[in-house]
């Protein structure tokens, strides 16, 4: 009997661990664009940073990636779909967010194309529509992260471009005014992109010869990362976690 107990007894510890280190893990979600995106395998080489990101931390903080190509703070809320009807991205997320878990903003490179009535916004709409994520994410009493976009691969006479006009400033003035931790992605990735060179810098994104099994005609794309460029992006991040001395630097596994 005695031998039955103590067995009862590691069985129901062990239940009680798990419980508790289930209870006492966080999640990470990022929300934004085809940079961060997870991808198929059929546009592989392509790698979004958020892929790289998912694999940097221990067991108990998991990465929920729900970053969508070609989504801006607008369409992540409010999409249209093929059948014209509208799908809100962000619903699912508030409705699971739980206190102490993290969402990480960023937006950017497809709130700039005003062309686009269903994607781009004016300024002062990508300043109320990253409000709303980020009073949203408190009111759950999660934790909102602002990340500006990443560099765009785009040299003239040999000097890199900022192609993001004023976005990435509206993105650092909310995160002053309402005290919302921000890792400035642009800056980051603008110095990794220069220090690469202009031909050099060809290694972090998607350039593919031609004859691959995915792009028969080869790939030039000087916006979307490959593996090696995900990787090292997501190096960045992690640096702004630590550098923000967030919580959940201490579950990271990468230096």
């Amino acid at each position: 009997m005695r031998k039955i107990s103590l067995i009862i007894t590691s069985v129901l510890s062990l239940i009680f661990l798990f419980a508790f280190q289930r209870e006492e893990s966080v999640t990470v979600y990022i929300i934004g664009d085809s940079t961060a995106a997870n991808k198929e395998s059929r546009t592989f080489p392509e790698t979004g940073w958020g892929m790289a990101f998912a694999k940097m931390f221990n067991q108990q903080v998991k990465v929920d990636n729900r970053a969508l190509n070609g989504r801006s703070t607008k369409s992540f809320k409010r999409d249209v779909g093929k059948d014209g009807s509208f799908v809100n991205h962000w619903e699912p997320i508030f409705e699971k967010l739980r206190h102490g878990d993290y969402v990480f903003i960023q937006f950017g490179h497809n709130d700039e194309k005003v062309n686009k009535p269903n994607v781009g916004t004016s300024l002062e709409e990508f300043e109320r529509n990253l409000t709303f994520y980020i009073n949203q994410t408190k009111e759950k009493g999660a934790i909102p992260v602002l990340l500006t976009p990443i560099a765009r691969r785009k040299f003239e006479n040999s000097v890199l471009i900022n192609t993001h006009g004023k976005y990435p400033d509206i993105i650092r003035k909310i995160a002053r005014d309402m005290r919302i931790p921000c890792i400035d992605m642009e800056d980051q990735t603008t110095v990794l992109v220069r220090s690469y060179g202009e031909e050099g810098s060809k290694k972090l994104f998607l350039y593919v010869d031609s004859g691959d099994m995915n792009y028969p005609q080869g790939k030039k794309d000087d916006t979307h990362l490959n593996t090696f460029g995900a990787n090292e992006v997501a190096k960045l991040v992690a640096k702004g976690i630590r550098e923000l001395q967030l919580p959940i630097q201490t579950n990271l596994i990468v230096k």
